[in-house]
């Protein structure tokens, strides 16, 4: 028999679809918060990671639940205005048993002699099953169904059957919630880390029932968690007894007793319901979760409608390379991790794209520019999802552009990171993770957020022809950024070319030059060639809203001819700077700039990924060396075809020869450490036309962001989010050569070595598509309806896509019907 393997486990004699499962046999206490964060569930609302009931916060475990967009802000002394964080809200998972007059049920107390714990992707469901034996050698077995509503946002269930399998007499429970949490899963990050709850409230409505309320202590926002406890044999009601219980300062429970006798089953339902004042239509958090709670049904019934909506979802999300196929697993825990976070029910928020999902603390839940990874992948899936969340930025615009007030600039500045208001959440010292130094933090500096965020705008635009957006929101957007990027550009008639001076790009080793550390870098190619493309998109934008006057009631934002042609002249002439053999340099002056001794570093320090830190310890500037965290010049092949980037680089007056881009990826490539988990993702991309086996390479190793090494991972702060859509984007984009360009959709497929088909579902222009790319052929279907036709382009020839047509091309011979 395997090892771990109980033959009284369900889990372990269930014959389960190992596609649609992610399991966990044991496991140690190292790489337990990790597992717990994998084991999240959420419903783009509420989610609760994957700690065991009956644990509490110990250094190991970590219970923890959120509320997307619910952030409060914490005093600190380093800041006058405090931390913005978002907060681990009360406890909803308590439930604990004991033979009467024993222990609790907990971690340290008693021996786990097996624990087998699977998250169930396609219903959305995690189970656990366990064999615990107290110190009186009673042993009990515990099974577990778990699930946070993805048919109503507001629901969460637990329930747990109880075998005893060597004892009879009294059974105690308990169940609880407990508002005496704080926050501490990403220590580091200090400044957020503590009691974000206060005024906690709580009482009993019924023999099942008791609630509790609480009030963040800056953001005074109000959440109510009203929970339902049944204690029932097989199913069933049966006698037993109830009385309330405060295990803890701040916690409300209730003790229920019941007599058992050997291998007989209790089950115990405990279903909650969640609000806050943040929500909609809505007076009272705790009248509403009580009205929802009343009309919740049973765990059956509440698990069958969050199974019928997770299989919805699977069926607009699907993304299939073959069920034996190693990638199909970690492809299904992505999306399903990524639609945890980002799901329908996130439409209805004012929430945006936090790095590290809902899954944990890590970055104190703030945004940053990771949405460029994610919305390519829902423009083409969920596009009422990508506006919601681009509306987020709109509703901050006011915010961006008081910051570029302050910065002396006109437009707008979007912050590095962003939490509820919308200011600059960014430190300014953040410890190394090589030394614990605390060190200055430039990374705020980083003002191509501003350019990611135009990118999407106008990505989304092209993709779904939404007027009503980008008349109503987006064309405000990139006009701000326009005007925030053609402030900063700085005129040289001697050549009659714009220079932008102490910016910083995405290689966050560079923030000045050596010696200068903080104080940026000049004409970094990445910038410069976007600033150029976002100057054209916001003209572009301008021009289509202004032949739509009864788009919008009034115009916002009025756009003078002299503006616009100082924009056009800016977009044709920002300077570049490139190295030899027609290389497009990171930044002014980087060809001066010294090589590393990769081989010394590699043998001292094997894993380079801290590279930066690792020079700074060591009393050295990476400022002074030609090395990348990340991609930065190689992220503009990430946005843009090679035709694109092409074509922009002409476009400023320079002769670029695309010959040179294979040139360019390896020079940038071989001094990258990928010291951000998105820096696979881009590096996948670029490589998928000129090297793919690299490309496979790099994808691999992002698919396993989350999954691999548990015990060192950074994931117990939460799921890296860029990464988990940007790795199911090259497959859904990059491998079938998917985009929108023109307003036509066109595909040019190629498919790694290691696929033999891909299949997946998109939705254009309100059309339904279904992708099947093979090796010499591709099929697109799309169903039925009242839509109009659409232009399709593979491989350079164009027909019209009707509903209800089957396309089929054959990729070296032609098109047929």
């Amino acid at each position: 028999m395997p090892v771990g393997v109980d033959p009284g486990c369900e889990l372990c004699a269930g014959d389960l679809p190992d596609g649609w499962m992610l399991t966990y046999l044991d496991g140690d206490p190292a790489g337990e918060a990790t597992r717990e964060t994998m084991l999240t569930l959420g419903n783009g609302y509420l989610t609760t990671r994957g700690a065991p009931p009956e644990a509490t916060s110990d250094g190991v475990h970590y219970p923890g639940t959120y509320l997307a967009g619910f952030h409060n802000r914490l005093s600190d002394p380093g800041r006058a205005d405090g931390e913005d964080s978002i907060v681990n809200l009360p406890n909803w998972l308590p439930l604990t048993y004991r033979p009467a007059g024993g222990d609790w049920f907990a971690p340290g107390q008693g021996r786990r002699v097996h624990e087998h714990r699977v998250l169930d992707l396609r219903n959305g469901i995690y189970l656990r099953e366990l064999l615990a034996v107290d110190r009186q050698q009673r042993r009990t077995r515990i099974r577990q169904r778990r699930l946070v509503s993805m048919a109503n946002p507001h629901l969460a269930m637990l329930e747990t059957i109880l075998i005893p399998e060597n004892w009879s007499g009294r059974l105690e429970i308990r169940s609880a919630v407990d508002g005496g949490v704080v926050n501490s899963n990403a220590a580091a990050e200090a400044g957020t880390c503590g009691r974000h709850l206060t005024e906690v409230a709580s009482g009993k409505d019924d023999p099942e029932t008791v609630w509790l309320t609480a009030v963040t202590t800056s953001s005074r926002q109000r959440v109510a968690v009203v929970a339902r406890t049944r204690v029932g044999v097989a199913g069933a009601p049966a006698a037993h007894t109830s009385r309330v219980t405060a295990p803890g300062p701040d916690a409300v429970g209730h003790v229920f007793g019941i007599d058992v006798a050997p291998e007989g089953r209790v089950s115990v339902e405990k279903t909650v319901a969640v609000f806050s004042s943040r929500d909609r239509a809505v007076d009272a958090p705790l009248t509403a979760a009580r009205e929802e709670l009343r009309y919740a049904g049973t765990c059956d019934v509440l698990l069958a409608e969050h199974a019928g909506a997770w299989h919805r979802l699977w069926e607009r999300f699907r993304l299939d390379v073959g069920e034996s196929h190693r990638w199909q697993a970690p492809i299904r825990v992505h999306t399903f991790h990524l639609l945890q976070t980002l799901s329908p029910h996130t439409i209805a928020l004012d929430a945006g794209v936090p790095a590290r999902g809902l899954h944990g603390e890590g970055y104190h839940g703030h945004i940053f520019w990771d949405e460029l990874f994610v919305y390519p992948y829902l423009n083409l899936r969920l596009p009422e999802l990508t506006r919601a969340l681009l509306e987020y930025r709109h509703r901050r615009l006011t915010a961006a552009r008081r910051a570029a007030e302050s910065a002396g600039m006109v437009g707008a500045l979007f912050p590095w990171q962003s939490g509820s208001s919308g200011r600059d959440e960014s430190p300014s010292r953040s410890p190394s993770p090589v030394s614990g130094r605390w060190l200055d933090d430039y990374t705020g500096r980083q003002q191509h957020v501003n350019l990611a965020v135009a990118y999407c705008v106008w990505r989304y635009w092209e993709t779904t022809a939404d007027l009503s957006f980008l008349a109503g929101c987006g064309v405000k957007l990139l006009i701000e950024t326009a005007r925030f990027w053609a402030g900063l550009a700085t005129y040289d008639p001697s050549d009659d070319r714009y220079d932008i001076r102490g910016v910083l790009g995405p290689d966050e080793y560079h923030d000045g030059y050596p010696g200068r550390p903080g104080l940026g870098l000049d004409n970094c190619a990445y910038i410069n060639v976007m600033v150029a493309w976002a100057l054209a998109r916001a003209e572009e934008a301008y021009a289509i809203t202004r032949g739509q006057p009864g788009a919008v009631p009034w115009r916002e934002v009025a756009v003078d001819d002299d503006e616009r042609r100082r924009w056009a002249h800016i977009s044709h002439r920002l300077r570049l700077v490139f190295l030899d053999h027609g290389i497009l340099a990171q930044f002014e002056r980087y060809g001066d700039l010294a090589e590393l001794d990769w081989d010394r570093y590699r043998r001292r320090y094997g894993d380079l990924r801290l590279l930066g830190s690792l020079l700074q310890a060591e009393g050295d500037d990476p400022n002074r060396y030609k090395i990348s965290k990340q991609a930065d010049v190689l992220m503009l092949l990430y946005l843009f075809s090679a035709d694109e980037l092409t074509g922009l680089v002409r476009r400023l007056g320079y002769d670029f020869d695309p010959a040179r881009i294979p040139a360019t990826v390896e020079h940038y490539l071989s001094r990258t450490t990928h010291g951000s988990t998105l820096s696979r993702i881009a590096h996948a991309w670029v490589l998928a036309r000129t090297d793919r086996r690299r490309s496979v390479e790099m994808l691999q190793t992002a698919l396993g962001t989350d999954l691999a090494d548990p015990a060192h991972s950074s994931t117990r702060e939460g799921i890296h989010l860029g990464a988990t859509a940007g790795t199911l984007d090259i497959l859904q984009r990059c491998y079938t050569g998917l985009e929108v360009r023109d307003n036509v959709l066109r595909l040019d497929p190629l498919l790694p070595e290691e696929l033999d088909h891909l299949g997946c579902v998109i939705r254009y222009r309100n059309l339904l598509i279904t992708l099947r790319v093979e090796r010499d052929r591709v099929q697109i279907s799309a169903a039925a309806g009242a839509d109009q036709p659409v232009p399709l382009t593979v491989r350079e020839r164009t027909v019209m896509l009707a509903p209800g047509d089957t396309i089929t091309v054959a990729l070296h011979r032609g098109i047929g019907r």
